[in-house]
């Protein structure tokens, strides 16, 4: 089935890799040339600045749903999100499944895109939503062999578009990736704001925006949190002067080792408030520690990895999103590790022994993904509130 832009246009395209592998497609959702006249242009473009749409780090997802909440994730800032399931978008989107209030995926992939959504809940069809949240797509590309690539050559640069083979692998190749970028300044907020709040008796707790996600804010106002989210760039004597019952490390993209300023901030917290963090703050939380995080070949993205519970022995089955890990060894002399996933046996969850402070590399938040970890948001405020006492 032939794949149409918003306005009813097949583009035909193709996606080639840093490494010269290419697909073949057909463009859809926005188009750089969207914004400018349908004038001939002189860059090898079918005349709407198309010769590249797209570019970015390409990785692969592995959820069979929550497609809005994937492409709403700011974590994903700096790359092209390839699809494993093949039909997407097949109930739509509506606004209350944004993760946040922009996009920063640099592009998506997919097999086949649904033409015609059919949920109660949908309000425009992901073809709709990807023009006006300015996210351009590709589709009818082989998902299969482009994850196999992936999965062997691990994450790497592509580019899509309308060009020929050698304008889109230069594209990519320019790229780089997301290796010694501070993308987190990019996506944080420029300004405070509150979740949660004006309710009496609920903990104070100020979250650092490396990129946090709207299901996080609802845990944490969930289980009696009055959160003030603060820009990434805040220093601890900044935040420790609001007065929080606890501190919140958010998710977010790029390089841990890259973050400006980061590792300083989380310094001065430990030892004067109880810490929590959930992926990239997990990574900067060990980092602050002395730990040292390492690029994984393809990341971890989708909805069903099993995380083993040390202490229990319960597999909890999580959401993932994230390129980076924590080495354990680095970690050893401060810290114990808590979570382990079952797939590879890299770090999944850790606790500070010497200071309250705790981070998992997972989303216990989901959105999207299964929900057997939202325990660690109770256990946040079981820590703020012992230590209050």
């Amino acid at each position: 089935m032939s794949t149409y832009t918003a306005d009813n246009r097949i583009v035909p395209g193709q996606l080639v890799l840093a490494d010269g592998e290419s697909f073949e497609g057909e463009l859809c959702g926005w188009l750089p040339g969207d914004d400018v006249d349908d004038d001939p242009a002189s860059d090898g473009s079918d005349g709407r600045g198309t010769a590249v749409a797209g570019v970015g780090e390409v990785v692969f997802n592995t959820a069979l749903s929550g497609y809005q909440e994937i492409l709403t994730d700011p974590s994903y800032a700096g790359q092209i999100v390839t699809f494993t399931y093949p039909h997407i978008g097949n109930y739509g989107t509506n606004p209350d499944d944004d993760e946040a209030s922009r996009t920063h995926v640099r592009g998506a992939i997919v097999r086949d895109l649904a033409r015609m959504p059919s949920n109660w809940r949908s309000t425009e069809s992901l073809a709709q939503f990807l023009s006006r949240q300015r996210i351009p797509a590709i589709t009818g590309i082989d998902t299969r062999r482009l994850t196999r690539h992936l999965r062997d050559a691990g994450a790497i640069p592509g580019a899509f578009g309308t060009g020929d083979a050698a304008t889109l692998q230069a594209a990519a190749v320019a790229d780089g990736g997301t290796d010694g970028c501070d993308l987190a300044s990019l996506v944080s907020t420029t300004v405070p704001y509150r979740s949660g709040a004006g309710l009496d008796g609920r903990l104070r707790v100020v979250a650092v925006d490396y990129g946090i996600k709207r299901t996080i804010l609802r845990h944490l106002t969930r289980v009696g949190c009055d959160v003030e989210v603060v820009p990434a760039a805040m220093t601890a004597a900044e935040i420790l002067a609001r007065g929080p019952d606890g501190v919140f490390l958010s998710n977010g993209p790029g390089d841990p080792a890259a973050v400006a300023g980061a590792v300083t901030t989380i310094e001065g917290l430990l030892g004067e408030v109880p810490v929590f963090g959930i992926c990239l703050g997990h990574q900067l939380l060990s980092r602050a520690i002395g730990g040292r995080t390492y690029k994984l070949p393809f990341g971890h993205h989708g909805g069903n990895h099993p995380v083993s519970h040390l202490a229990s022995g319960r597999v909890e089955v999580t959401a993932q999103n994230h390129n980076y890990c924590v080495d354990p060894d680095s970690i050893a002399e401060r810290a114990v590790v808590t979570h382990l996933n079952l797939n590879d046996r890299t770090v999944e969850g850790m606790r500070v022994t010497d200071v309250p402070a705790f981070s998992v590399q997972y989303h216990p938040e989901a959105g999207p993904g299964p929900h057997d970890a939202a325990y660690l948001f109770d256990e946040f405020v079981d820590l703020m509130t012992s230590s209050k006492a």
